[in-house]
């Protein structure tokens, strides 16, 4: 019985694995394309290699509470070569934050460095934009880069950035 377990446990493993495909820019409208450009670019600029992409680069989420997708570009799990560092540093990793437009294109809204992000819970109000609580570098809080420092946003069409006091 324990062997049947052991090997139902490594084929649904093997199989989650084969799941996960990579990401693909032609996959993405021609603005998060863009976005992903910006990993090749600077991956050249630093001396080169292939840029690797983890599976969950991008991120589709309706976020402006249209019911259009919107997109998260997060360059936390990219690697120009075998560099894991390129897109990161002490106040976090690049994140690019697109919204979807009526005609069907993109526009971008953030890109910025944050050290991790977190879309909070739903609004009860349907059509409402969604908030992020966003874990930045403390300085964008006055303090220095090892303080916490979280600010949130809701997400609408208007581009926005944070800006150091």
């Amino acid at each position: 019985m324990r062997c049947v377990i052991l090997l139902l446990a490594l084929f649904s493993t093997t199989a989650r694995a084969d799941d996960a495909k990579p990401l693909d820019p032609a996959d993405y409208p021609p603005g998060v394309q863009e976005a992903l450009r910006y990993a090749n670019e600077e991956c050249d600029s630093q001396g080169g290699g292939a840029v690797s992409f983890a599976p969950d680069t991008v991120r589709k989420v309706d976020l402006t509470g249209d019911g259009r997708d919107d997109y998260i570009v997060d360059f936390r799990d990219t690697k120009c070569g075998e560099r894991t560092t390129t897109y990161c540093g002490t106040g976090g990793c690049v994140l690019n934050i697109l919204v979807a437009l009526p005609d069907g294109s993109v526009r971008p809204v953030f890109d910025g460095y944050v050290r991790s992000y977190e879309i909070l819970a739903p609004p009860m109000k349907r059509g409402a934009a969604r908030v992020v609580r966003f874990d930045l570098h403390g300085s964008y809080c006055g303090g220095f880069g090892a303080q916490a420092c979280s600010k949130e946003k809701a997400i609408t069409a208007s581009p926005f950035a944070f800006r150091q006091p």
